[in-house]
């Protein structure tokens, strides 16, 4: 039965999605009480990180020209061990361009790694129930995320460890993931060979101007929430993971429940009430005043993000199953191209008005909402959107 793992796609999905969280989880959770307490970062070189953190998921669209050369599975193992390595080498070097150049090593695995992800899960997972099983496995991400919580609380709060020791020990697990899965799983032959070249197709056209949004919506919650958190109201880093801790347990019991909403309801529904709720709680971020309210508006914008799953399952039912590769590398990169540049503009309005932040994101949301009312009810090839006519 153990032996059966090994040929198992589902579980590789697992496994890759749980090395990828793992590490970089930690990596998130001490950033910011890392890069003011030790590197005595302001708003603006936290937003310049950010930005160099994205430059890697910009350029995803290079995963294409590398499968030339390497398959997708012994990508995904490459990306395993660099991201690994990268998060582990980011607390031995805590000056500015130290932590630039380790966050981009840990990035550039991080986005080929989840490029290459999202591409075997839309090819592996059935249409119809794929909704529920990408629920599963954010679950079990979510209780990645808890262990890792967990484990940093203690490391630090009871055992003093330093930043550099927790870094080196998250990174190291996953390098060694990525190479005890490089040699013990089966390799897999595709079902559908992949279109090896970049295009921008317009029946994707709602898909793509949703994911940049999608992208744009991630950076302001990822950088300026928890930042937020840090710098007005003065969280230190244990009640940080306890918010995290929070959010991850939250997650477990939701994120299935989330999969069949989709499944029942449609991609449509979905995603209108994930914008709407984006639009109450960054409204509200930009004029909180008490830290209890600002932890509530954490924890549902957090909880948002188990949405996304609609914008990857209504990808799916109306792609051509030979583009999703290829889709996928277009989709991160259209994802993350605000993300190269929005950190450092908000890094740069923020040290004037954060509540302009969060302004700005109120805004992104009310556009992706007017976008998502052309969704069909039943996409699918064909019907990408209600402006198609059958």
């Amino acid at each position: 039965m153990f032996k059966n793992i090994f040929k198992s796609r589902v579980a590789l999905l697992y496994i890759l999605s749980i090395s990828m969280i793992f590490s970089f989880s930690a990596w998130m959770s001490l950033l910011n009480n890392f890069v003011v307490e030790i590197a005595k970062f302001n708003g603006s070189q936290i937003g310049f990180l950010q930005s160099i953190r994205e430059i890697p998921g910009f350029l995803s669209f290079g995963v294409i020209f590398v499968l030339f050369f390497v398959s997708q599975q012994r990508l995904a193992y490459i990306s395993m061990i660099a991201l690994g390595a990268g998060v582990a080498l980011t607390g031995l070097f805590p000056s500015t361009i130290g932590l630039y150049v380790t966050t981009l090593i840990m990035s550039l695995g991080f986005h080929y790694l989840a490029t290459i992800n999202q591409s075997l899960s839309l090819q592996w997972l059935d249409k119809k129930t794929s909704p529920v099983t990408l629920g599963k496995i954010t679950a079990a991400n979510s209780f990645i995320k808890l262990l890792v919580f967990v484990l940093i609380f203690f490391m630090m709060k009871f055992y003093s460890i330093e930043f550099k020791s927790v870094y080196l020990i998250f990174g190291g697990v996953t390098v060694v993931l990525g190479i005890l899965s490089w040699a013990l799983f089966e390799h897999f032959k595709d079902d559908v060979p992949q279109e090896n070249k970049l295009k921008l197709k317009k029946e994707y056209w709602l898909f793509y101007v949703l994911t940049f949004f999608a992208g744009a919506r991630r950076q302001i919650f990822i950088v300026f929430a928890s930042f937020l958190l840090v710098q007005k109201f003065g969280v230190s880093v244990e009640h940080m993971v306890i918010l995290l801790f929070v959010n991850s347990i939250l997650n477990i019991y939701l994120a299935p429940k989330i999969g069949k909403y989709i499944v029942r309801f449609g991609e449509r529904l979905a995603l209108r009430v994930e914008y709407i709720g984006l639009i109450v709680i960054f409204s509200s971020y930009a004029f909180v005043n008490d830290v209890n309210i600002a932890y509530f508006l954490y924890i549902c914008d957090h909880l948002l993000f188990s949405m996304a799953i609609a914008l990857k399952t209504y990808f799916q039912k109306i792609s051509n199953p030979k583009d999703l590769s290829s889709a996928s590398a277009v989709s991160f990169t259209i994802n993350h191209i605000a993300a190269v540049f929005l950190p450092a503009i908000l890094g740069i309005i923020w040290l004037w008005s954060n509540s302009l932040v969060f302004i700005i994101g109120t805004t992104i949301a009310i556009c992706s909402l007017a976008l998502s009312f052309l969704i069909p009810q039943n996409p699918h090839q064909g019907n990408e959107t209600t402006l198609v006519k059958i």
